[in-house]
C-alpha cells in the first residue's frame, strides 16, 4: 500500500506532460484560414507544400503554425494627394485583397503576418499619388472617377504581381476637393451649362425660322405657277360652269339681269 503512491507519482507526472504535449501539438484552422508551418528544427519555414487547410492538425510540440485569413478581405484607404496642377486631392478608396493560398509559405517567409503594411498600403498609395497626378481638378470632380478608379486598379495590381497577394478590386469611394475649389467648378459647370441651353434655343430658333422662310418661299411659288398658268378664257370657262352648277340648284331662282364686265351673266338667287 505504501508503494502505490511513489508509482503512482510518476505515471500522473507522465500523464500531465503527455497532456501539455498534446495541447501544443493540437492545431486547429478556422473556416477560411489556412496555417503555415514553420520547423525549429527542420528548415524553417515550408514552401515546398499546401499550407495547412480548414480543420485539426497534429505538428510536433517544438515547430509552429502561422495562421493567415485567406479570404478576401478589405483595406480602406484615406490618402491626400496631388492633381496635375498642384492641388491637394482627398480620394477615399477601399481595396478587396486576399493572399494567394498556394504562396503562403512563401508570402509569410519573405513579407511576413504583416503584409498589409509592408506592401499593400504602399502600391495603393504610390498608384493612386500616380493617377491622380495625371488629371486636373474639374477632371476628378466630373467625368474621371471611373476612370481613375480604373487606373488605380491597374496600377496597384501590376505593383503586387510576384507579391504572394491577389487583388480583386479597388473602389474610389469619394474625391474631396477644397471648398474653393469645388464651388468654382459647381460655377463653371452651370455657367457651361446655361450656354448649351442658350445655344441651343438658337439653334431652335434658327431652324423655326428656316422652316418659315421655305414655307413662304414654296407658297409665292406656287401662286406665281398658278397665276401663270391662270388666263382669261380658263377664268371664263371656270365662271361658266360655276354659274350652271348654281342655277342647277333646286334651292335657288336664277334671274338673268345682264352680263359683266367678264361676260358672265349677272345671278340674283331667292332660297
Amino acid at each position: 500500500m505504501e508503494r502505490l503512491p511513489k508509482i503512482g507519482v510518476p505515471i500522473i507526472i507522465i500523464l500531465i506532460i503527455l497532456i501539455i504535449v498534446l495541447a501544443k501539438s493540437a492545431i486547429t484552422i478556422g473556416s477560411g484560414e489556412a496555417g503555415v508551418l514553420y520547423r525549429t528544427f527542420g528548415g524553417g519555414v515550408v514552401t515546398d507544400k499546401p499550407p495547412l487547410d480548414e480543420g485539426f492538425h497534429i505538428v510536433a510540440p517544438w515547430n509552429k503554425v502561422y495562421i493567415y485569413e485567406i479570404r478576401q478581405q478589405e483595406l480602406f484607404e484615406e490618402m491626400k494627394v496631388l492633381s496635375s496642377n498642384g492641388l491637394e486631392i482627398q480620394i477615399d478608396a477601399s481595396a478587396w485583397y486576399q493572399p494567394v493560398s498556394d504562396d503562403l509559405g512563401k508570402l509569410h517567409q519573405e513579407k511576413g503576418e504583416n503584409y498589409l503594411q509592408r506592401i499593400i498600403q504602399p502600391a495603393i498609395r504610390s498608384a493612386a499619388r500616380s493617377v491622380v497626378g495625371r488629371y486636373t481638378p474639374e477632371q476628378l470632380y466630373s467625368s474621371k472617377r471611373d476612370a481613375i478608379q480604373d487606373e488605380i486598379f491597374a496600377e496597384t495590381k501590376k505593383i503586387l504581381e510576384e507579391q504572394y497577394v491577389q487583388l480583386n478590386e479597388v473602389l474610389v469611394r469619394d474625391v474631396t476637393l477644397p471648398n474653393t475649389i469645388k464651388d468654382a467648378i459647381e460655377r463653371k459647370l452651370k455657367q457651361e451649362q446655361e450656354s448649351l441651353e442658350y445655344e441651343f434655343r438658337l439653334v431652335t430658333a434658327a431652324k423655326e425660322a428656316e422652316k418659315v422662310i421655305i414655307e413662304a418661299e414654296g407658297k409665292a411659288e406656287s401662286n406665281r405657277i398658278l397665276s401663270a398658268s391662270l388666263t382669261d378664257k380658263i377664268l371664263q370657262d371656270k365662271g361658266i360652269e360655276a354659274t350652271l352648277k348654281l342655277a342647277e340648284s333646286p334651292n335657288t331662282k336664277v334671274v338673268v339681269v345682264g352680263a359683266g364686265d367678264s361676260g358672265l351673266p349677272l345671278i340674283l338667287g331667292n332660297n
